[in-house]
């Protein structure tokens, strides 16, 4: 074989490798659970990757694990504000601060240095919302009560205040705060909502398209978070998961980058089939026991004269499926 040719092969080989371990360094060999004092069940959480956001409210609670290979070997917590006791050797219980703000947890292996960094945003209560507007940010009104008496439906308890300067904090090793926010024109502090359990599936989604040769750095959020006032200046439905926190509209723009869905079937077309394509493949994964929950809606839409075809992912708590 010529040098070349035994280059290249050797290239190839780094190259996949390299791809294939991208994903693995968003894991750390040891995992978190978070346990919440409050009865919304995303935040009883086992937390696989090395970066998320935590979504709670001034001075609440909740309870920390961790779970390593060799026990005996003691993760280090570290907490930048709040308050922290130790409850055994890896858990903790933790209250956030009283103010609203972005702070940090950060657990660092001593061994090996893995870390893994909560980024804790301290939410402004949802009382300081008066006639629907939040320190001069339009929010309009939530429905009185929930659909279906579901707790994904609740009116959010608080909104997470984004600023200039947190803007880009990092809410899961692939997306930032900033990339959930509504679409509409009012200025800084922004306000949104935001459920972990969506972050969580997103970058799950990530990794099951890496593993079928899909080396997505991203998913392109067109729409995340709308505020009830603005989803109703759409014409959108009352109950829609994207004023909740748990939406996203989706799809992958990697090559080119062009604001634009990829030709993901290589038809030489990028349509309405290429939506299809990404659809099938999170409808395989919503067939796996451990994406039970995680559970939602999933749909996909057509060209339009203001938009690409994206896809649309939620995690409601139950199966719906529709097309445009």
């Amino acid at each position: 074989m010529k040098l070349s040719a035994l280059l290249i092969i050797v290239l190839l080989s780094y190259s996949n490798l390299s791809q294939a371990g991208h994903h693995r360094s968003e894991r750390n060999s040891f995992s978190v659970t978070i346990h919440s004092f409050t009865k919304h069940s995303s935040k009883n959480e086992d937390i696989p990757f090395n970066t998320l956001g935590i979504f709670v409210l001034p001075n609440e609670r909740f309870i920390l694990q961790i779970k390593t290979k060799k026990p005996s070997v003691p993760v280090k917590f570290q907490a930048v504000d709040g308050k922290t006791r130790q409850l055994a050797q890896q858990q903790w219980q933790w209250q956030a601060p009283n103010k609203p703000g972005l702070t940090v947890i950060r657990l660092t292996h001593p061994i090996s240095k893995e870390t893994a960094e909560l980024n804790v945003f301290v939410m402004v209560p949802a009382s300081k919302v008066k006639k629907g507007v939040l320190n001069g940010y339009q929010i309009g009104s939530y429905p009185r009560l929930p659909f279906k008496n579901m707790e994904t439906y609740e009116t959010p308890k608080g909104f997470i205040e984004v600023t200039e300067a947190n803007q880009d904090a990092k809410v899961s090793p692939h997306f930032t705060i900033g990339e959930f926010l509504s679409h509409q024109k009012d200025g800084f502090p922004k306000y949104l909502v935001l459920r972990e359990r969506l972050l969580l599936k997103l970058e799950h989604i990530i990794e099951t398209l890496y593993s079928k040769h899909f080396p997505v750095d991203s998913l392109h959020i067109m729409s995340g978070y709308r505020t009830p006032w603005y989803n109703k200046s759409l014409g959108q439905g009352p109950y829609s998961q994207h004023i909740y926190g748990g939406a996203a509209d989706i799809y992958i723009d990697v090559k080119p980058k062009d604001g634009y869905m990829d030709d993901l079937n290589k038809d030489g077309k990028r349509d309405y089939q290429d939506a299809k394509v990404l659809i099938d493949i999170i409808e395989e994964m919503e067939g796996q026991s451990l994406y039970n929950k995680f559970i939602g809606g999933l749909a996909r839409y057509r060209t339009t004269p203001h938009h690409g075809p994206f896809v649309h992912i939620d995690e409601r708590g139950y199966k719906a499926r529709w097309n445009d």
